[in-house]
């Protein structure tokens, strides 16, 4: 028998390749020898975007000392990969033939889950270590540089980010949201000659507006509710001097993808014309995920939880759809899967199966903690019953 683990992270609890690792042990537990094995955890271009995609093209990782989103220095991943070992339907994406890809993970640099609770606020996060990371990856001959944008804590349209390749804003220090009221102008001009980047991204949201990053992400970053049409009006008019200075059309506010992760998207693509990737379909085309579906005799994924935003198309629910278009079973296992979204699996595509890992009146830091053995201890509950005599 063929099982395929395919999952997302388990936000809080076990990364995407733990996830996957845990749920074959179970497997292997329950069904014994002879298993075929295959892992291919999942990304939405947040957490472990650099790592998945490096390690499953061979690459390698570095880490950089680098500015964290509070100003404060992190360690920053940046993997290398040869474009040549990229699968060509994913190398189409790029169009980018040979040399070095440098991968960027913005969530590890000015990612949420950097910032306590306390401290998350838009106003106070910078993107300035996305750029340290561009200009190393620039000075290290980079071909191209692909950046995976989700899990941000910023929304400073990527001023940060230009900050450190050689803009600046009439400020000492770092440039955030907190001080655009005291900025006019922008001088400088970009101190290193970028290469093609490739912004990966699911989301169509313009940068403005009842769709744009603050109405819509800002929330999410600790932006007070009152405060998000002022936000909106300050972004706008940081947004047009952006254009101002590079010469560039105010259409660029417009573009689908320009208000997610704060922007970012858009400041580089008005600085240095980066241009935004589908980013499931990227990483859909970089696993293989699709013959390895077609190999596997039954495909395990899931995520930490599971709702109605799960249903959108990405990552478990995209390989659900995927495994009912191959006739191959597929199960998937949440932390926590509510019920709506279960049965709209189950409607969507008859005969597979939702499961909550997590037992009932579990407090949530008992079911963080303990996600990894509930993964497995389900897995292996679930096999027994549907693949041996005993159930």
């Amino acid at each position: 028998m063929h099982i395929l683990a395919a999952f997302d992270k388990f936000k809080d609890a076990m990364p995407a390749d733990q996830a996957c690792d845990t749920a074959l042990a179970g497997a292997l537990e329950a069904l014994g020898e002879p298993l075929v094995l295959t892992r291919a955890p999942l990304t939405d271009g947040g957490e472990g975007f650099c790592p998945i995609l490096t390690g499953a093209a061979n690459g390698y990782m570095e880490y950089h000392t680098v500015c964290g989103p509070l100003g404060i220095e992190v360690e920053g991943p940046l993997g290398w990969v040869d474009l040549e070992r990229i699968p060509e339907p994913a190398r189409r994406y790029l169009r980018a033939k040979n040399g070095k890809l440098a991968i960027i993970e913005m969530a590890s640099v000015a990612g949420l889950e950097q910032v306590p609770s306390a401290q998350r606020h838009p106003n106070h996060c910078t993107t300035r270590g996305v750029g340290e990371l561009i200009r190393i990856a620039v000075a290290q001959d980079a071909s191209a540089i692909l950046i995976g944008i989700g899990g941000s804590a910023t929304s400073d349209l990527g001023l940060g980010a230009l900050e450190a390749l050689g803009l600046e804003f009439c400020r000492s220090g770092q440039v955030t949201p907190a001080q655009w009221s005291g900025i006019d102008t922008i001088t400088g001009s970009l101190e290193v000659e970028v290469p093609p980047i490739y912004i990966a991204c699911d989301v169509d949201n313009p940068l403005l507006g009842e769709r744009g990053a603050a109405a819509v992400y800002g929330p999410q970053k600790g932006l007070e509710l009152d405060a998000v049409h002022t936000f909106d009006d300050a972004s706008a008019r940081m947004a047009k001097l952006l254009c101002a200075h590079f010469n560039q059309p105010e259409s660029l506010l417009e573009v689908p993808g320009s208000g997610a992760a704060g922007g970012i998207g858009f400041g580089l693509n008005v600085a240095v014309g980066a241009s935004y990737v589908p980013g499931f379909e990227l990483v859909t085309a970089w696993l293989n995920l699709a013959d390895k579906i077609k190999e596997a005799d039954l495909v395990l994924t899931g995520e930490g939880k599971f709702d109605t935003s799960s249903l959108a198309g990405k990552g478990p629910y995209a390989l659900l759809a995927a495994a009912y278009s191959s006739d191959t079973s597929a199960i998937l296992l949440a932390g926590a899967a509510e019920e709506d979204a279960a049965q709209s699996v189950r409607v969507r595509f008859p005969g597979t199966a939702v499961y909550s890992i997590t037992p009932d009146n579990t407090p949530l830091e008992k079911a963080l903690q303990y996600a990894p053995d509930f993964l497995r201890k389900k897995v292996t509950e679930v096999l027994q019953t549907l693949y041996t005599h005993d159930g």
